[in-house]
């Protein structure tokens, strides 16, 4: 019989957030030995162009030629289908899928198809991201096809300022402080949904306010692949 196909991952964006991706697969398999678990290839690549710098600042280099180049090298080496844990590099998402002809496994997607099982049409949706997911309108797409509105904490600043934290000195109380700041005001804006869209504030999803529905895009991608490896 034949074992889990192999996913290849677009990492290093950033490093810890990929290293929680795989820990996420780990953790979602029923392993009896190890060659129950997923195989998975991953390109960790921290010298991918900066997203915030092209859609923010309006300066920075074009990631998509680089992800295209990762995506390459990973269909080169075997890998049965993608997957990326960066929230804001699925802007880039077409040049991935026209480098290769294997499946990209997009997060976006998934949080919208949750979101619609979870809360229905017509739900409210409220997003902890980068402020770059929203300039992209990533889930204003993704979630106006099924009729949902989305919601903004409209902390850009302090969450740009949590995710620099994050990157340079890891899960430390600013941050946590800046990411319980803006579930608070989503909370506040009685969204049905709060969805974690920032692989950087995945490391500190406990941080978000108790009780709220919450769903991270992280697991929601973890659990896929572990889908998509183990059943083709």
């Amino acid at each position: 019989m034949p074992g889990p196909l192999t996913i290849g991952i677009l990492g290093g964006m950033g490093p810890e957030a990929t290293i929680l991706l795989q820990r996420k697969v780990i953790d979602a398999v029923s392993a009896h030995d190890d060659s129950d678990h997923v195989p998975l290839m991953i390109d960790m690549n921290p010298q991918v162009p900066s997203r915030i710098a092209h859609l923010i600042e309006g300066t920075g280099e074009d990631p998509g030629p680089a992800l295209a180049a990762m995506a390459i090298r990973l269909q080169h080496m075997g890998c049965a289908a993608l997957a990326m844990p960066c929230n804001t590099a699925h802007h880039y998402a077409d040049a991935i899928t026209g480098a290769v002809d294997i499946p990209f496994l997009n997060m976006i997607d998934l949080a919208a198809n949750h979101a619609a099982r979870a809360i229905g049409e017509g739900g409210r949706v409220g997003i902890l991201a980068s402020p770059a997911v929203q300039k992209a309108g990533l889930f204003e797409r993704a979630l106006g096809k099924k009729d949902m509105s989305v919601h903004w904490p409209n902390r850009d600043d302090a969450m740009l300022a949590a995710i620099s934290l994050i990157k340079s000195q890891g899960p430390e109380p600013r941050a946590r402080n800046a990411l319980l700041d803006a579930s608070t005001v989503l909370d506040a804006a009685a969204v049905e949904l709060q969805i974690i869209a920032c692989s950087e504030f995945s490391l500190i999803a406990d941080s978000v306010v108790p009780d709220a529905h919450v769903v991270d895009t992280i697991d929601l991608l973890a659990q896929e692949i572990v889908g998509f490896s183990t059943t083709g």
